[in-house]
């Protein structure tokens, strides 16, 4: 890790700290990195108990792994590997995900709260396009397969190159690549009748 970031600097000290047994540095890395880690976690599950369930796995595991982290990729990158291997083993473990059944969709709660909110936003109609857009690719995320979901996330809202991706997942750079352009392939479908 360089040293030229403040933020990088305390999470590299509380890192060494950890390591050396520090149990309220690592605290300290988890409170930096809970939040993250849940995004994460959730857009590979689709579902917000798994992604506690799996954010509690990686931090465990990252906790009784912290011995081997060596430093070459940053700690985030390296708890976020972490975290997406949970977040798809607590997908392996629970078949419902693969039946494609999903618990949240539409969250009217949500809906009636933004009714309160100043309208000062697009038009009525482009916002319905905006809904159902966004439920159009909802369901074709939910329709991606656990590889598929997980290497578009990785790529796509984390930004992780292609090798660490295929690190992460168990896969060869080809297969990495086939995943998420299947994955950008289905989305497209699904919004092509919206063009």
């Amino acid at each position: 890790m360089d040293g030229g970031d403040p933020m990088d600097n305390s999470v590299q000290a509380a890192w060494v700290r950890a390591r050396a047994g520090d149990p309220l540095a690592f605290r300290e890395l988890v409170q930096a990195h809970a939040r993250p880690l849940f995004q994460l976690c959730f857009r590979i599950t689709r579902d917000a108990a798994l992604a506690e369930d799996a954010v509690q796995e990686a931090l465990y595991n990252a906790w009784r792994g912290l011995a081997g982290f060596d430093g070459r990729s940053a700690f985030a990158t390296w708890l976020h590997r972490i975290a997406a291997n949970a977040a798809l083993e607590q997908l392996r473990r629970n078949a419902r995900h693969r039946d494609g059944a999903f618990e949240g969709g539409d969250d009217e709660d949500g809906a009636d709260f933004l009714h309160t909110l100043p309208d000062d936003g697009p038009d009525p109609e482009a916002r319905a396009v905006g809904v159902e857009l966004g439920r159009r690719i909802d369901r074709q995320m939910q329709r991606l397969s656990d590889a598929e979901r997980a290497a578009f996330m990785l790529r796509h809202y984390e930004g992780e190159p292609l090798e660490r991706i295929a690190d992460t997942l168990g896969m060869n750079i080809g297969q990495c690549k086939q995943a998420i352009f299947r994955a950008v392939r289905k989305l497209r479908d699904a919004l092509e009748p919206l063009r």
